[in-house]
């Protein structure tokens, strides 16, 4: 008896091994090929089996091109429209590269065939389009995701557990969030980018937008969801014969009943940076790297300890591993990635370009 129960519970195990391997991968589209960090996102999509890239939809056939040759694509896996692909293959999901403004139509044309929507950060360039997209999801009972890099640091994770879970630095009191590089054209990003990401109208801003909202969304996380009570930024055009259109410099003040989160979000700095400073009432975490934790503690003595951060595995490895776990409806969004975060980031982002062109703070209603 003992026998055949082993046997059975040892058919059911390979049969749920099996099971767990059979999955077919989510088939996926990229939508735009405009916004540099698809030459990052394109190499995750190799030799996967999760999920499967189907198509890319790109209307700018020399950009396209550029793409097929760099990355050795298969030219038939383009298309000019959504449309074009749909009426050859289905998909399930598209990561979109497009311009930030380019958000709203992209989740307006997926939605109806209910496609879940990726897009690179931030969510949309101001609190109308954000609530257009979060309208046209609901009808379309589709999921939305914000792909920020910061979402993937194991050291950004492991800070959030020991502020969250292990309670390490008691209350939180001050979010000091740091973003940034030299400048866009500084780093040699592509003119298809720089066309759109230095457009206030297309990026909805500059410095401010492009890494403000790394700051935003990490502190509306860390803050478990809340909304800040006001908001007092200060923005600069220290170059403004690089950057004409939009600001290159930018420090952002979010007050809190009992906390507050400082952003500086710059295209000024000397090195690439985005890391994080978290103070609570009993001692502090500090993620200077993306796998790397400095935490002090009440009573350690004056050196602060130095952890490496785990390594993040399952959905929260990367990118692409979330949107086949939220797309096979394995997780829904949260956190970083999720809607409802990043409204409230969108809408922080709003109230700091607010505060810059009047000097002065803006407070947020409490609805």
């Amino acid at each position: 008896m003992k026998r055949f129960a082993a046997s059975a519970l040892c058919v059911l195990l390979a049969g749920a091994l099996w099971g767990q391997e059979a999955k077919p991968p989510v088939r996926f589209a990229i939508m735009g090929l405009v916004h540099d960090h698809a030459y990052g996102f394109l190499p995750l999509t190799r030799g996967r089996s999760d999920a499967q890239l189907a198509g890319i939809v790109e209307a700018d056939r020399g950009l396209a091109l550029r793409y097929a040759e760099r990355f050795n694509l298969d030219t038939n896996l383009f298309y000019a429209s959504l449309e074009d692909l749909l009426a050859k293959t289905n998909v399930q999901a598209v990561a979109t590269f497009t311009s930030t403004f380019d958000h709203r139509r992209v989740v307006e044309l997926c939605a109806p065939h209910g496609i879940h929507v990726m897009m690179e950060k931030p969510l949309a360039v101001n609190s109308e389009h954000a609530r257009a997209i979060a309208d046209a999801a609901k009808k379309g009972g589709i999921q939305i995701i914000v792909n920020y890099e910061t979402t993937w640091y194991p050291g950004n994770q492991a800070a959030y557990a020991m502020v969250h879970d292990q309670h390490a630095v008691g209350d939180l009191r001050k979010i000091v969030v740091h973003d940034g590089h030299r400048g866009p054209k500084e780093i040699g990003c592509s003119a298809a980018f720089l066309a759109w990401l230095t457009d206030p109208v297309l990026n909805g801003g500059g410095a401010l937008t492009d890494f403000g909202c790394y700051g935003a969304d990490l502190i509306t996380w860390l803050m478990d969801g809340q909304r800040p009570t006001s908001v007092f930024a200060v923005t600069q055009h220290i170059k403004p014969e690089v950057y004409p259109k939009v600001e290159d410099e930018a420090t952002v003040v979010l007050t809190y009943p009992r906390a507050q989160g400082i952003i500086q979000a710059s295209w000024n700095w000397p090195f690439d940076r985005k890391d994080m400073e978290i103070y609570g009432r009993t001692g502090y975490v500090l993620v200077p790297r993306r796998d790397l934790l400095r935490v002090r503690k009440a009573g350690a003595d004056e050196s602060a300890l130095e952890l490496p951060a785990p390594p993040v595995s399952g959905p929260n490895a990367d990118q692409l591993s979330y949107l086949a776990a939220v797309t096979r409806g394995e997780i829904k969004p949260s956190g970083l990635s999720s809607l409802d975060v990043n409204l409230i980031v969108t809408e922080i982002l709003d109230a700091a370009g607010e505060s810059a062109r009047t000097g002065k703070r803006i407070d947020l209603s409490r609805e």
